[in-house]
């Protein structure tokens, strides 16, 4: 704190910066000296005049004198309180002045409140579940000394541990094995005889389980997917296995396996490390329960038109979707916004040609982004040099690396001759992000910087909380739906868009985001759309993120817990990549 003094009976003048308060002695009455603390800023003025501090911070008072010090917190910060002078709480403060000689210091401090945020960054990552991904979080505290506290991720992690979950496997009485003479071509028979632990992946590369329309809602209940009843979240391995048997040419992992595999802190040590240091939730929802088209349509716009496959999918619908995505609103209120997609590796990278790889293109207003906002889509490699030099935009969505093998999809396709690499190793894309969070970490933004880093959608991997029920974004109800597919004849509760998606990981990850926090609260990943919304004062998209929390209690503004960041480690990319067997 800088220290002033001057002669008797005179004000004390002192120019200091917003975080330091004044100090003086004045004259043979009382010296009143107000100090300003924390981490925002604002003014503190008397009545009568005589202080306005941060410029003059010190001024006499006379015995039997009151003054009354108001404090004002600067744009984007709030008043906390008072401390000294015989004041607390926010009230203005009034001081009577004594008889004798001597200093009264009252310190007056300001923090930050979400309006101190000028740059929020979101990433979805790809297909990873909850428990497929964090599920042995206690485990890692456990093994590295965090504090003990409530998380719901695998029961086998638990203190004391629960069983390991299980789902029914595949009918061994009805096995598929084209190549035998005559071919076993069966479909994956439910079997609750045979069921399918939780089991530790060895693997970081692994064949995809499916998280579209039907696999989610047999996951929901194989014998109830349209939700008459609670969900019974059996039917993850009918599923994995169903589909494995169905494409050409099929899986390795005919028996769906695959979807009760798991990675740990060893495995994704990155991960665990920021989502134990900093921000998580383990009540965090994808918003629908099918693929990721609708999922990262409502990440962006809060609906997907009524879509659940792809747009165009169904020959009866061929429409974009009309309803706004968050950059419209962004682009109406003059705040600042870009997508940042990777470039292909063709090193295409020309804004016509990253708009390819952005799902904003199946929305109307993604023409106009096109044609008017072109130069608001550029490539990952901008967002890195960017955040380097403090020139982000306020809103940045990052697409995720898909044609580059850094989203950590599972792998749509087992190796060819044409291609014999395994694809796509979850530490490889763990790594790249990685980079883009170390990017801003060490860049001049990271002081009013969110980055909040999820996944679209589950994956058809595992998950022991069921889908929680939701606010129908605009009253549209499923409208591409095929012949045949789940709800296309039965409808139920699950058939409508009133059900999120199963749960999926979640690190919120700023200097202001609260050390080892876990949300319980349910929400879904329109939640980033009500931050963005409430930080910049937009309204609502629909009335799906109107419901949504606004994510402030991941925060913490007044003491800034991460003000000077961790030393990030580096993710391992040792672990094994292959497809053709399990574990």
């Amino acid at each position: 704190m800088k220290v002033c003094s001057v002669g008797a009976l005179a004000l004390i003048v002192c120019m200091v910066a917003a975080m330091a308060g004044c100090h003086g002695l004045v004259g043979a009455n009382q010296s009143i000296t107000v100090a300003l603390a924390g981490d925002g800023t604002g003014t503190v003025t008397s009545a009568p005049s005589g202080i306005n501090c941060g410029t003059t911070c010190s001024a006499t008072i006379f015995s039997n004198t009151v003054i009354t010090l108001t404090a004002t917190p600067a744009a984007g910060f709030t008043f906390t309180g008072w401390n000294g002078g015989g004041c607390t709480g926010t009230a203005p403060c009034k001081i009577t002045g004594a008889s004798t000689t001597g200093t009264q210091t009252v310190t007056a401090t300001f923090s930050a409140t979400l309006q101190a945020i000028n740059h929020i960054v979101f990433l979805a990552q790809e297909n990873r579940s909850f428990d497929s991904y964090f599920g042995a979080m206690r485990q890692y505290w456990s093994q590295n000394g965090y504090t003990e506290q409530a998380f719901d991720g695998l029961p086998q992690f638990n203190s004391p541990a629960g069983a390991a979950p299980t789902n029914p496997g595949c009918d061994p009485a009805f096995p598929y094995d084209p190549t035998a003479t005559p071919p076993e071509t069966n479909d994956c028979m439910f079997d609750p005889a045979n069921p399918v632990t939780s089991f530790h992946f060895q693997t970081m590369c692994v064949e995809n389980p499916s998280p579209s329309w039907n696999e989610a809602h047999t996951d929901w209940d194989f014998n109830d997917p349209v939700g008459n009843s609670p969900a019974t979240l059996d039917g993850f391995v009918h599923a994995a296995g169903h589909d494995a048997r169905e494409i050409v040419p099929p899986f390795n992992d005919t028996n769906g396996l695959r979807a009760m595999g798991y990675y740990d802190g060893g495995d994704l040590n990155f991960y665990y490390f920021m989502a134990s240091n900093f921000a998580t939730s383990d009540r965090w929802f994808a918003p629908v329960m099918s693929r990721t088209n609708p999922n990262r349509e409502f990440l962006i716009a809060a609906t997907s038109g009524g879509y659940v496959y792809p747009v165009g999918t169904n020959a009866n619908d061929q429409a974009l979707i009309s309803a706004p995505p968050i950059f419209e609103k962004l682009q109406g209120a003059g705040v600042s916004w870009k997508i940042y997609v990777h470039p292909l590796p063709n090193d295409c990278s020309t804004p016509q040609c990253l708009y390819t790889q952005s799902y904003v293109q199946n929305f109307t207003y993604g023409n106009t982004i096109l044609n008017q906002f072109s130069q608001n889509i550029e490539s990952t490699d901008q967002f890195i040099q960017e955040a380097q030099n403090g020139t982000l935009p306020q809103v940045a969505q990052i697409e995720p690396a898909s044609a580059n093998g850094l989203d950590e999809h599972p792998s749509d396709f087992d190796p060819t001759p044409q291609q014999p690499l395994p694809c796509c190793s979850v530490q490889v894309g763990a790594n790249f992000v990685d980079s883009l969070i170390s990017a801003v970490m060490n860049g001049p933004s990271w002081k009013d910087t969110i980055f909040i880093l999820t996944f679209d959608e589950p994956g058809g991997f595992y998950d022991h909380v069921s889908p929680q029920t939701a606010v129908s974004p605009d009253g549209i109800k499923p409208k591409d739906l095929l012949p045949g597919d789940i709800c296309s004849v039965t409808t139920g509760p699950t058939c409508d868009f009133i059900y999120t998606g199963y749960r999926v990981p979640l690190i919120v990850i700023s200097p202001y985001s609260k050390k080892n926090y876990v949300s319980h609260t349910v929400a879904d990943e329109t939640a980033i759309l009500k931050l963005i919304e409430t930080r910049f004062k937009l309204p609502s998209l629909t009335k799906r993120d109107a419901a949504q929390i606004d994510m402030t209690e991941f925060f913490d503004f007044v003491n800034e817990p991460w003000k000077t960041p961790p030393k990030l480690p580096t993710q391992v990319g040792s672990g094994a990549c292959y497809l053709d067997h399990l574990p």
